[in-house]
């Protein structure tokens, strides 16, 4: 198996698809589609033949690269890595799709950076080398933000600029802790090493580690986001193009929850504990938060949005209360998420596509004409605030009860956010599919409103394909659960929580 060919391939599909703008538009979208399938089957198919076991991390490549600071181009694979490469991929595919009619100016270049945003992505998922981690992290940032700067809607700049300040100096703390930690395993060791199972058996004062923890935790909190670092989050999804927004909600995310179970967990597990109480009400105000903001708001893109820090929430909770069954199911809530958010945004650029506005007093109504998007958006808006059946409702009900048992008054406010889900969810369904019918104005007889177009086959396709696997998922929850009832991460967790 070699990562190394998935990036460099999503690389060149890229730069082909640009190349070839000139010469053909259509040719940029079949290239990046063509691309990204070939990349997924490769993958798939590498990992089913290597006969690995992914318990724990699995080196695939490990060479030179600065020799005067001992950095190494070194990744490695485990079962969290492959279910969130997984997920990326498959996501990938769905963004190629949305972008099918929309992207139609320098559509080679949006390709270009679209693919190599999901290139970096992959990378921070297996580099096991902090400073090559801390390379791809940078990677993901820029074409993300041009993707918003040139792609983006009426604010795209403001957007932009803040996505990429908020990234970047939180990265900066990232890179001093991460410079700290090799000077640290410098003066242990005498020499200088980035490489992540180097660093595993270092000894670290507990006063030390807490600083570089925290490092590392104000980072991913902001990428997560959690509460109070939240604030580029709407704005960067409100002004994204439909596939910026399914890949900032589906898996960029992810990068910040990835982080805080790979380093902040599993390099700093007594600092971790001590700091959990911080970081669970931390994660219980997102949740409140978030959902009390989405009910406020009528702009679709910042209602999902919103409704995106309210359920990372849960995932804070879940991984800061040293559980075994928490961690499954922040796992799992993941890879729901991903889902089921990667869903709701698809929808809303599909319907800004046909009404040209993205506020919901624009909307009603829309189910008389386009029963089967009314359909799968009731679907969808029902696995975000956990109907039983979906994938959400799992991820949700593990998280909660693996919490309780270290947090039982937080998690007790937390459930009140799944009320709150509830609601938001169903103030977007009423408001876009039922109630009044969109174009109603005075002079206009009662029973005339104006229809939009139901989705075509490629939407049919695209929202079928994300809601079998939300029902799968959700009847058959071990397809992701198995992987992950003894992993390396479970020891470090239960053994850090006195056994818990």
């Amino acid at each position: 198996m070699n990562i190394t060919y998935v990036m460099c391939s999503l690389l060149l599909g890229g730069a082909l698809a640009w190349y070839l703008e000139g010469v053909k538009v259509q040719s940029a979208r079949w290239i990046a589609l063509l691309t990204v399938l070939v990349v997924a089957l490769y993958f798939a198919v590498s990992v089913i033949t290597s006969g690995l076991d992914f318990t724990e991390l699995q080196l695939v490549v490990r060479l030179p690269w600065i020799t005067s600071f001992n950095i190494e181009y070194a990744l490695a694979l485990d079962y969290l890595s492959l279910v969130l490469v997984s997920l990326t991929l498959f996501l990938a595919l769905v963004c190629v799709l949305v972008s099918w009619q929309e992207i139609q100016s320098k559509s080679g270049f949006y390709y270009f950076n679209l693919l190599a945003t999901i290139a970096g992505i992959i990378g921070v998922f297996t580099a096991v080398d902090m400073f090559l981690f801390f390379f791809f992290w940078e990677v993901m940032l820029l074409p993300m933000t041009a993707l918003i700067a040139i792609w983006g809607h009426e604010n795209k700049h403001f957007a932009a600029i803040k996505f990429f300040i908020f990234t970047q100096v939180s990265s900066l703390l990232m890179l001093v802790a991460i410079i700290a930690m090799a000077a640290i395993h410098f003066q242990q060791t005498g020499r200088v090493s980035f490489f992540y199972a180097d660093w595993l058996i270092l000894e670290l004062p507990l006063s030390t580690s807490f600083y570089l923890m925290l490092g590392f935790f104000i980072a991913f909190a902001v990428k997560l986001p959690s509460v109070p670092v939240h604030s580029w989050l709407p704005d960067a999804h409100t002004q994204a193009p439909t596939a910026g927004s399914v890949l900032l909600a589906g898996v960029l995310l992810k990068t910040g929850a990835y982080g805080l179970i790979r380093f902040v967990l599993h390099l700093f597990p007594q600092a971790s504990m001590e700091f959990a109480p911080v970081a669970a009400t931390l994660g219980v105000f997102s949740i409140l938060y978030g959902a009390k903001m989405a009910f406020a708001q009528q702009d679709l893109k910042r209602l999902i949005a919103y409704s995106s820090i309210s359920h990372m929430g849960f995932v804070m909770l879940a991984l800061f209360s040293f559980n075994a069954i928490a961690y499954q199911g922040a796992v799992l809530t993941l890879v729901a998420h991903g889902l089921s958010s990667a869903a709701l945004f698809a929808l809303a650029g599909m319907v800004y596509s046909r009404v040209h506005s993205r506020d919901l007093n624009d909307m009603g109504g829309f189910w008389h004409s386009a029963p089967r998007m009314g359909g799968f958006a009731l679907a969808f808006a029902a696995a975000a605030f956990g109907l039983p059946g979906l994938a959400n409702f799992v991820a949700e009900f593990l998280s909660l009860v693996g919490a309780y048992q270290r947090f039982p008054l937080l998690t007790i406010l937390a459930a009140l956010g799944l009320i709150g889900s509830a609601v938001y969810g169903m103030v977007f369904f009423q408001g876009a599919f039922h109630g009044k019918e969109h174009g109603k104005e005075q002079g206009k007889k009662q029973n005339e409103a104006s229809t939009i177009a139901d989705l075509s086959k490629r939407e049919l396709l695209i929202f079928s394909s994300l809601l079998v696997l939300l029902i799968v998922i959700g009847f058959y929850p071990n397809v992701v659960l198995v992987f992950f009832q003894k992993t390396d991460l479970i020891t470090t967790i239960t053994s850090a929580a006195g056994g818990q």
